[in-house]
C-alpha cells in the first residue's frame, strides 16, 4: 500500500539500535531492531540451546541468566540486554568439561527429551549462585516456574541437590 506514491511503513519497523553486551563472557556488538527478542537475538548468533517454547514466558525453555538472574529470553528485548551480562547454557560447560549441574542432571536422569533442560540448567545455576545450599522446598519452588512434560520434577530436584552438594556451581568460569 502506498500513500502519495511512497510505501507505507510497517508499524513494527523502527530505527535499528546498536547494542553491546557480554555474552557468555565475550563482548558482542550488534545492530538490532528494537522489537527483536533476546531469544531471537541469541538464536541468530548461533546459540540454539535457548529454546523457543511458548513465546509467552510460561514454559521457561528460554531461561537465561541476565546479570546472574534467571529471565525468560522471550520476554526481554535484545536492546534491554545492552550493557548487561547474558549467560546461556552454551556458557556452562563443554562436552569435555561439563558443568557440575550438567553432570548432576545426567546422573539423576533429570532429562528425557531435553527440550526444557537448558532452561532448567540456567534456572538452577541462578538459584545456586544466589543460595549455595537451598532446601528441598526452595528448589521445588524455583523449578516449579519451568515446565517439563517428560520427567516429572523429582529427578530435577535431586540433580540440583546433587550439584549443590558438589559446591562448584557458583561460577561458569572454566
Amino acid at each position: 500500500m502506498t500513500v502519495d506514491g511512497e510505501p507505507t511503513p510497517r508499524r513494527d519497523e523502527g530505527p535499528s539500535r546498536a547494542v553491546t553486551l557480554i555474552l557468555n563472557g565475550e563482548r558482542v556488538e550488534a545492530t538490532v531492531e528494537p522489537r527483536l527478542t533476546l531469544l531471537d537475538f541469541l538464536r541468530e548468533h548461533g546459540l540454539t540451546g535457548c529454546h523457543s517454547g511458548c513465546e509467552h514466558g510460561v514454559c521457561g525453555a528460554c531461561t537465561v541468566l541476565l546479570d546472574e538472574q534467571p529471565v525468560r529470553a522471550c520476554l526481554v528485548f535484545a536492546v534491554q540486554a545492552a550493557r548487561h551480562s547474558v549467560e546461556t547454557v552454551e556458557g556452562l560447560g563443554t562436552a569435555d568439561s561439563p558443568h557440575p549441574l550438567q553432570i548432576a542432571f545426567s546422573q539423576e536422569r533429570a532429562l528425557q527429551c531435553g527440550f526444557c533442560t537448558p532452561g532448567f540448567l540456567m534456572l538452577a545455576c541462578g538459584l545456586l549462585r544466589a543460595n549455595a545450599s537451598p532446601t528441598d522446598a526452595e528448589i521445588r519452588d524455583a523449578v516449579a516456574s519451568n515446565l517439563c512434560r517428560c520427567t516429572g520434577y523429582d529427578g530435577i530436584v535431586e540433580a540440583v541437590k546433587r550439584a549443590a552438594s558438589a559446591g562448584e556451581t557458583v561460577s561458569t568460569d572454566p
